[in-house]
Order: structure tokens, then sequence, then C-alpha cells
């Protein structure tokens, strides 16, 4: 038996037809040049605000972030922890999949799905790791739990058990206490994504979206609209 006559058998697993059914139609409200902010990353800032005040949408700030691996690319979701005129940052295991992609091939996308509001932003640029102090700065504000899990996971690695990470895991709250400091680990720290495209994607009628594009080679920004 194949894999597909596996997947027909099973009734709990759409069909080939039910996942083609599997359409909405989108809103009237579009995008319009004129009501774009000329920094994208302040209008960045309007749709994140508009986001996280939906009571829908469960993390505004959760975004898919791409990198190239020596197999081909590789997509994952990772938070969003600060924008700046600078750019986007996050912070992560240097040593984890997505730190050595990093690593080989700085060219990274972010992808912030905001399905609930038919809206989404693609960001495409470089990463590059900010300061150590930087991250040391972040990290003492994570909860101690999130702390002590940066130590205890080899992040991508394969895992004998769970119960081993566990074991792991109260091996460093063993050696730092909750209440006690907790130092930033070696192979953690943060990144910045340094755009040089940003687009603006607004779900519409018979799939004739808005997609407005800002690109800049070092020279300001510029506007543009794209094709569906």
């Amino acid at each position: 038996m194949s894999s597909s006559d596996s997947l027909d058998s099973d009734p709990s697993i759409p069909t080939r037809g039910e996942i083609r059914a599997m359409r909405r139609s989108y809103g009237e409200h579009g995008l319009v040049e004129a009501e774009m902010l000329p920094d994208p990353i302040a209008q960045f800032g309007r749709w994140l605000s508009a986001a996280a005040d939906n009571p829908m949408i469960v993390e505004a700030n959760a975004m898919v972030l791409s990198t190239v691996e020596a197999a081909g690319p590789a997509s994952r979701t990772v938070l969003l922890k600060d924008v700046s005129s600078e750019g986007f940052s996050f912070f992560t295991n240097y040593e984890s999949n997505k730190g050595q992609a990093i690593a080989a091939n700085p060219a990274v996308s972010l992808l912030f799905p905001w399905y609930v509001m038919e809206r989404q932003v693609i960001v495409k640029g470089l990463a590059t790791k900010v300061s150590p102090t930087a991250s040391a700065d972040y990290f003492a504000t994570r909860p101690w739990s999130s702390q002590i899990g940066a130590w205890a996971s080899s992040q991508s690695q394969d895992l004998e058990s769970r119960e081993h990470l566990q074991s792991r895991f109260d091996e460093y709250v063993a050696k730092y206490p909750e209440g006690t400091v907790v130092p930033t680990p070696p192979h953690w720290g943060g990144y910045l994504v340094t755009p040089h495209s940003i687009e603006f994607w607004q779900g519409r009628y018979s799939r004739l979206h808005d997609r407005l594009i800002y690109t800049t080679s070092g020279n300001g920004w510029q506007l543009t609209r794209l094709h569906p």
C-alpha cells in the first residue's frame, strides 16, 4: 500500500478535494500608497500595534524566520523582540540549525502571518549578531525558567528522551536556584536583521491582493506596487 493510499483511507485526514475547497473570500479593505508612511519600519510598527490589539491573534510578534542551509531553505517560528530604525531583532541559540545557517549565509527573510486581519509582512535582509552586552541585557529580563531552559537545551541536536532533557533542566535548576543570577550562556544571543525590502500584503477580493513593497539600496526607501 502506498502512502497516498494510506492517507486516502483515513477519514480523519482531509481529501484532496476538501483541501482544494479550503478557500475564503477576502475583504474590500485595501492598501493605498498615499496612506502608507514614508518609513516602512514605522509602517510596520503601526501594523504590529493593530495586530497586538486584535484578540484573535495569539502572538502578534511571532514570525517565520527562513534561512538557507546546506540542504536548502529552512523555516521556523521565532519571536520578534525588538524593532527599531536599525531593523528587527530576535534571540536564539547560536549553535542551533538557524544559527549555523546564518553563520554560513546571513541572508534571511521574516514573515509575519496575521491571517485574521488578512495581512502579512515579509522582511528580507541580512542577519548579524548583536553585541554580547545587548544579549546579556535581554537575557536578564527573561523568566527564570526560560533562562534555565537556554542552558539545558542543546537546540537542534538529537535528544535521546524527554527524561534526559528534564534531567539536564534539573541539573541547572540546582546550579542556579530561582532567585539567583543566571548568566547568559556563551552559545546564546541575539541577531539584528537589517532589511533591504519590506513588503506589506493585504488580502483583496478575487485574489487581486494588494502588495506594496519598500526597497532600499542605502539611499532611502522607494515604494512600489506589485502584481498579486
